[in-house]
């Protein structure tokens, strides 16, 4: 056992801090892990895949297939959703399938069973038993919490990555600790749901608070979160946490009540209003995001029309957009009145207009303020990149800032990148 393995992921930010720990299964495991380039010879690839989107499903078994070229010979494991969705797909690949759940196998590779865990039996708390490694990352993706009980109407996640389950914060914090001494200078908390974290009195909001007291200078941002009213709790402990960024990413998906019902999503658009006008009350400088689907199955023209003025007044800093894809085993796959291909893009390109004007409307309204900022990159053109704390690209020409450490900057228009 042994040698050279690469891992390549799709997806999430929750499939990163999978990889994180992916990563040190591999390496306890004999192999050394290295990162896709002319000249390494993988004996194992793992393809950690997603299926959030039928789009994402396609990239997923695209890289495979690029994998089956570019390296023949090298063993193919293939984890993640896409292959917990459709596991006997793949063997056309010659590929071995390893569930959400079987994962943790890989350090006993090759695996032979074959089994599922039951759904049902699934721990409330959970160990991962290994600490993250990033060795080609500047950012630390630390995993707090798995699976979902929202069953939103057009979403197959709750089905790939199970049931709502935390892991244990004894284990989160040796993580994050570990990433610290290792000179990771942002931690990224991440999950399906990361709201829904609890082991025993310990919720989110005291997770964060008991990692914000950690000694050192680094910062700690949220992946997606939820704008449900019992969450609106969350923003006080954000507040008087220095080291949280100001940067919430709520999942809206749609601005019209009708469509949100049909979409079975757990809050309605005054709500949502009044968890963002809160937020920006007690987070200034806050960059808020969002997702939000177009096309969904019986969106009409009025649907979509009251959707837009709702995103376009919550002046969103960016907005993820999808286009309604329909995933098998839903039950948004199977309703009626489908919108036409052509509506859907028409309004997708409606909304990215929007969106766009919101992005530049929050880069602008930086200017002149002080932010941390982390340079994360050196590309080509000879600058240095990175990301503010409230999540904008900021670019620097190459020696004036050390890569991968806190710095604090005035915005300036030659530092902001706003195209």
């Amino acid at each position: 056992m042994g040698g050279t393995a690469i891992i390549i992921t799709l997806g999430c930010r929750l499939n990163r801090a999978d990889e994180a720990l992916l990563t040190t299964r591999l390496e306890e495991a004999g192999f050394q892990v290295a990162a896709p380039a002319p000249g390494v010879e993988p004996e194992l690839v793992v393809l950690n895949s997603c299926c959030v989107t039928a789009e994402a499903e396609r990239k997923s078994r695209q890289a495979a297939r690029r994998v089956r070229g570019r390296w023949p010979r090298a063993r193919l494991v293939v984890t993640g959703c896409a292959a917990e969705l459709h596991p006997d797909s793949w063997r056309e690949l010659d590929a071995l399938v390893l569930t959400n759940a079987e994962k943790r196998e890989l350090g006993a590779f090759p695996v032979r069973s074959r089994h599922r865990a039951m759904r049902d039996s699934a721990p409330a708390i959970f160990e991962e038993r290994v600490w993250s490694r990033f060795p080609f990352r500047s950012r630390a993706f630390i995993k707090i919490q798995e699976g979902c009980d929202n069953f939103c109407s057009y979403c197959i996640v709750p089905y790939v990555r199970g049931p709502e389950r935390s892991r244990a914060a004894a284990e989160v914090l040796a993580d994050c600790r570990q990433a610290l001494a290792a000179g990771f200078p942002e931690l990224v908390l991440t999950g399906v749901n990361t709201c829904a974290y609890r082991d025993g009195e310990r919720d989110l909001g005291a997770l964060v608070e008991e990692l914000g007291r950690e000694p050192g200078n680094f910062r700690i941002r949220l992946s997606s979160t939820e704008p449900h009213p019992a969450n609106r709790k969350l923003l006080a402990v954000l507040a008087r946490t220095p080291k949280v960024c100001p940067f919430l990413h709520l999942s809206l998906q749609h601005g019209c009540d009708r469509i949100l019902e049909r979409m079975n999503r757990h809050y309605r658009a005054a709500e949502f209003a009044g968890f963002v006008a809160e937020a920006r009350a007690q987070l200034p400088d806050l960059h808020l995001g969002t997702d939000f689907i177009v096309g969904f199955p019986g969106e009409t023209e009025r649907d979509f029309a009251e959707g837009l003025a709702f995103a376009e007044a919550q002046n969103f800093a960016n907005i993820h957009i999808f286009r309604y894809s329909p995933r098998p085993g839903t039950p948004a796959a199977s309703a009626p009145d489908p919108v036409p291909p052509a509506v859907a893009a028409r309004r997708y390109e409606a909304l990215h207009r929007v969106a766009e004007a919101g992005r530049r409307r929050f880069a602008d309204s930086q200017l002149g303020r002080v932010r941390s900022v982390i340079f994360e990159e050196l590309h080509a053109d000879g600058r240095i990149y990175g990301w503010s704390d409230n999540y904008l690209r900021v670019r620097a020409p190459r020696g004036c800032y050390p890569l991968r450490e806190l710095v604090e900057l005035e915005l300036t228009p030659d530092l902001l990148v706003r195209d």
